[in-house]
């Protein structure tokens, strides 16, 4: 009798060797990516989490981004840009360890778009978000009174700086938008 030679892991794992493994390994891959796939999901609640809401909509059971909120609270939140004179992404602090990034419409009003159906108002859309830009950055920006926007991805909400207690206000003050009640967009040209 000879002393069989030690074998590698290598040799365990080809099939045309008639190895036991040969057969195991592919199900020990999918176990081990149905682990990580688990521990993606069920991380650390001391971890932030950053997700979009425009990556997960709609939510389950059919809700919108707009559900996550309550009306009754009033929401800390970091300006990522400005969109528009009316709209701006924002990273949302929902709950201790848990943001929400989303784009906030301001309620009750309407500001000219970018998308311009002529030079006056893209004149007038550049003009906006400029003054949107420049209200904003005062910093200490809050967002209550959450809402459903008819556009899946936004929020429609109140919003308040350091220095301004009604954004929609002062854009309206300033005649950089005007009011808006959901129905149809007037002619900004």
């Amino acid at each position: 009798m000879g002393v069989t030679p030690p074998l590698s892991f290598a040799d365990l794992s080809h099939r045309r060797h008639g190895r036991p493994l040969g057969g195991v390994l592919p199900i020990i891959g999918v176990i081990f990516g149905l682990g990580l796939g688990v521990g993606a999901i069920l991380r650390t609640p001391s971890a932030p989490s950053y997700w979009t809401a425009m990556d997960r909509l709609p939510l389950a059971g059919g809700r919108s981004s707009a559900d996550v909120f309550s009306s009754q609270v009033t929401y800390s939140a970091e300006v990522l840009r400005v969109i528009d004179g009316d709209t701006f992404a924002a990273r949302l602090r929902v709950w201790r360890g848990f943001d929400l990034d989303t784009k906030v419409r301001l309620r009750s009003i309407d500001a000219p778009e970018l998308h311009a159906r002529c030079a006056s108002e893209y004149l007038k859309a550049e003009a906006a978000r400029a003054a949107l830009q420049s209200i904003l950055a005062a910093g200490g920006v809050t967002v209550s009174h959450v809402g459903a926007d008819k556009y899946r991805g936004r929020i429609d909400a109140d919003v308040a700086t350091r220095d301004t207690a009604d954004v929609s206000a002062a854009m309206l003050k300033g005649g950089w938008a005007r009011s808006y009640d959901g129905g149809r967009r007037g002619s900004w040209c």
